[in-house]
């Protein structure tokens, strides 16, 4: 992340994304595969570190991907390059990817808890959740907030606006923050 400045002299947050080239590698229609999209293929790789599957699954193919996503697009055929000149600033998109991993979490960071007091005969329960349940049931019901692990999940963002488009560097400026650490695969969808 960094900051860009406007006309204005104001300051706005903005994620530089480098946006790497992508080429559709199928195209699924609605009478053979039940529905319309395209397959879209990023992160060239040599061939020794793509598994046999793949391999003849992108036969034909001038590079083999690494990585592969499919988009509900039509209009497109195999081959077909998409790169960053189909953004303009001042778009509005969605990005998703993984959040950053954080491990294994207690409630007070995974869920906002407070914890217990520290006097009034509290001893070691600054970061405890506190009671779990009634007595009556005598079991823990489903879908009580606990410690456990925290990140790793797929997140979307939306509604972000593209500041800068550099062709050049393959590099897209984007107002605010995405999903994920540096080097995580994201995907950028124009709304």
């Amino acid at each position: 992340m960094t900051q860009m400045f406007d006309e204005n002299g104001t300051a706005h947050p903005v994620t530089v994304l480098r946006v790497e080239p992508t080429v559709v590698t199928q195209v699924k229609t609605l009478k053979r595969d039940g529905y319309a999209a395209v397959q879209i293929g990023t992160t060239p790789s040599k061939e020794k570190h793509i598994n046999k599957a793949q391999r003849g699954h992108q036969k034909g193919l001038s590079a083999l991907y690494r990585t592969t996503r499919e988009f509900p697009l039509e209009g497109l055929a195999v081959g077909d390059a998409i790169d960053i000149s189909t953004f303009e600033p001042g778009d509005k998109i969605s990005v998703s990817g993984i959040s950053k991993g954080k491990g294994f979490q207690g409630v007070v960071k995974r869920h906002g808890f407070h914890g217990g007091p520290r006097t009034h005969g509290q001893k070691h329960s600054e970061r405890e959740p506190g009671s779990i349940g009634s007595t009556g049931p005598q079991r823990v019901f489903m879908g009580v907030r606990m410690a456990g692990r925290m990140g790793s999940d797929r997140v979307s963002v939306r509604n972000l606006t593209v500041l800068r488009v550099d062709a050049e560097k393959g590099e897209l400026f984007v107002s605010g923050a995405v999903p994920g650490r540096r080097g995580t695969l994201i995907e950028v969808v124009q709304k």
